[in-house]
């Protein structure tokens, strides 16, 4: 179908007013410092914002436990001890830090063998490749099944996809990154998000009814019908907003497209035999009634061993196929080679791991001077005052979820101050806990991609200064402010029609009690 030149005219007018808007953000943001130096500075921040707050004796009541939660001081002798004492500790339990270094030794190796660029090169000659954008917003949605795996092995292959296709790499990256932070509660299948949000949720409504159960598919259905509404979502933002910002790719293409030689294609295919083998082997201790890897006391999968070790098992399913290729297609030829490559994959990630460092810094003191919940509580106070009911009160909820989602990361921790507010108060007006449940997983999800306080929002800048050396924080976030704010926008429509419809939000659950 033509476009008549009138409409054309209005569209670019839309997409200048939407170019200015995000440059704008682009520009302001990148006149912050480098992100190492301004986690530097926000940490200081923290110090001093948390000995002033600590001064005006600030305080709030923790709705879970009734105690009063006030703001720590840093610079009191306790806190000024925790800082020298606890660096090396905040730093190595930094969660992303583990996760991203053992992921990136399988992903290393599968890389310097030419086994990703032979299996991206095949890809490329028999996908369409106008499919390919939503697979990797899909792929991204899916992958929250593996915990927070796909930060780490799925958005910087959505970056290698797109280079593969001749298309921006950064798109990819965003699109993946789209899809794993901004898509984290959808899922087709039970993610291990749904079992802890349940636990909450159950220990919240049970103020009010001490025999209320919440179980895990509580929120399925929506969420499963969420997954097609985030992809198609993902997929429009990307090719109608972000790709053409960014315009042609002016870097390096290493990838050549040239059809695989016999050798390579002998590799792919004995790489495949050994993937298959290593699946065929985790799942021989994961399928049994009583199978290794599942929980040794319940024999569970969600939670298990399995679920607990998915980044190493990610990590040697590249790993294992990456050496098989290189041996088979003659690419390494000794243990040395492949020594050489997992050295080469760390100090790729030099950069990132003195950004660890003083991002952990940052997260731990921010929560040592519990700054996060004393805002997290007013937000809720602050809802709760309004006095609103109906569906205003639901779309004000996640809005105040988006808002104390900047300020705390953790899904689990923000619904452990938020749940035993909110769960009872909308049960006292007649709506079911799994429908607040569903409302909070919308505004936490959304905001997740442009929020630097993400724990893995580092990662992604690491990742893609590997294609923009100059890539910042302001460039970053006016990536993915079209992807929070479309997806808020639909998730929330979605909401209201399904609470209008009165649809159920999983097995045997009600939009009403």
């Amino acid at each position: 179908m033509q476009t008549s030149p009138e409409e054309e005219s209005n569209d670019t007018k839309k997409r200048g007013w939407v170019d200015k808007s995000l440059a704008f953000v682009e520009t302001l943001g990148n006149k912050l410092p480098d992100p190492l130096t301004l986690f530097f500075l926000l940490s200081l921040g923290v110090v001093i914002l948390s000995a002033i707050a600590s001064s005006l004796n600030i305080s709030v009541i923790h709705p879970g436990n009734g105690k009063t939660i006030s703001a720590v001081s840093l610079l009191a002798p306790d806190g000024i001890r925790k800082i020298f004492t606890l660096a090396v500790k905040n730093f190595t339990d930094f969660p992303p830090l583990g996760t991203v270094l053992v992921a990136m030794l399988g992903v290393g190796v599968a890389e310097a063998t030419g086994f990703l660029s032979a299996l991206l090169r095949e890809l490329v000659l028999i996908a369409p490749s106008k499919l390919i954008c939503p697979a990797v917003v899909f792929a991204g949605v899916m992958a929250n099944i593996a915990a927070d795996a796909g930060y780490v092995v799925l958005v910087p292959l959505g970056a290698i996809i797109f280079l593969a296709f001749r298309r921006h790499p950064l798109a990819g990256l965003a699109a993946a990154f789209a899809g794993v932070a901004g898509g984290y509660s959808a899922n087709l299948l039970i993610s291990p998000l749904d079992p802890l949000l349940a636990g909450l949720t159950q220990s919240a409504a049970q103020l009010i009814n001490i025999n209320y159960q919440v179980n895990a598919t509580a929120n399925y259905y929506f969420m499963a019908v969420s997954t097609f509404l985030v992809t198609f979502i993902g997929w429009f933002v990307t090719e109608k907003i972000v790709e053409p910002r960014l315009g042609t790719y002016q870097g390096e293409v290493n990838l050549q497209m040239q059809a695989l030689t016999p050798a390579e294609r002998k590799g792919l295919r004995w790489s495949g035999y050994s993937l298959l083998a290593f699946l065929a082997f985790v799942l021989a201790m994961v399928l049994p009634a009583q199978g290794i890897l599942r929980d040794p006391e319940k024999f569970t999968i969600i939670p298990s061993p399995f679920i607990d070790g998915i980044v190493f098992i990610i990590a040697l399913g590249f790993f294992i196929p990456g050496v098989i290729y290189g041996k088979v297609a003659k690419t390494i030829e000794n243990d040395q080679d492949v020594a050489k490559a997992l050295g080469d994959a760390m100090a790729s990630m030099g950069y990132y791991i003195a950004l660890a460092f003083v991002a952990a810094q940052f997260i731990a003191y921010f929560a040592w001077s519990h700054l996060g919940i004393i805002v997290a509580v007013n937000g809720a106070n602050f809802l709760k005052a309004t006095g609103m009911t109906g569906p205003l009160l639901l779309v004000m909820f996640i809005l105040v979820s988006v808002l104390i989602d900047v300020f705390v990361g953790s899904a689990s921790a923000k619904w452990a101050i938020m749940a035993p507010v909110f769960v009872p108060m909308f049960m006292l007006l007649g709506y079911s806990p799994e429908l607040t449940q569903a409302a909070y997983r919308i505004g936490d999800s959304t905001t997740n991609i442009v929020t630097p306080l993400m724990p893995y929002f580092p990662v992604v800048v690491a990742f893609g200064q590997k294609y923009d050396k100059n890539l910042g924080i302001g460039t970053l976030i006016s990536l993915m402010l079209p992807y929070s704010i479309a997806f808020l926008v639909g998730w929330s429509i979605l909401f209201i029609i399904w609470f209008f419809l009165g649809l159920p939000l999983g097995p045997g659950v009600g939009m009403r009690i």
